[in-house]
């Protein structure tokens, strides 16, 4: 996916999520990394996001992860803040710390500098927490930083709306 002209599929994600989840009754929060906040910003550009959106932590730092949402230091030690345990761990943090139905986690290297040979500039993990589980998805975009970003946040709208359209909460 480029990150140009993004903006037209992220809009339209954010306000089918924003029906379903007003219509299901459910709450939402997000733990984002790589992404900066653009996931709550999107879910936040739908009139009336206040209804399902409790709020989000951008844990950039890793003491941000251990501290508020509570990722284990030996997660971070073993697999590195890019890693499936940690975007599950962020997921579910944050469904404990704002007290919501379901959790975001987003956590990867949006370049264009940072990358190594086996976590390479554009690898993002996200994860979705509910009371179905936990689903962790990996991508693995290109070289482009805000193509990386908008990418990220447009599979986290879907990977929101799969799991709910899966019965997952």
């Amino acid at each position: 996916m480029e990150g140009k002209g993004m903006e037209g599929a992220i809009l339209p994600k954010a306000e089918e999520l924003g029906r379903r989840l007003r219509v299901l009754g459910l709450s939402l929060g997000t733990a984002e990394s790589c992404t900066g906040g653009g996931l709550a910003d999107a879910i936040t550009d739908v009139a009336g996001s206040s209804d399902y959106f409790v709020g989000g932590v951008v844990a950039y730092a890793n003491r941000v992860k251990e501290q508020l949402l509570g990722v284990g230091p030996g997660l971070l030690a073993t697999h590195g803040a890019v890693s499936e345990p940690v975007a599950r761990a962020m997921a579910e943090g944050v469904r404990r710390l704002l007290g919501v139905d379901l959790g975001v986690g987003i956590t990867g290297i949006a370049g264009p500098g940072g990358g190594t040979p086996e976590k390479p500039v554009g690898l993002v993990y996200i994860a979705v927490a509910g009371l179905g589980g936990t689903d962790v998805r990996r991508f693995q975009w290109g070289e482009d930083r805000i193509g990386n970003k908008r990418c990220s946040v447009e599979a986290a709208l879907e990977m929101l709306l799969g799991y709910l359209e899966g019965s997952r909460v």
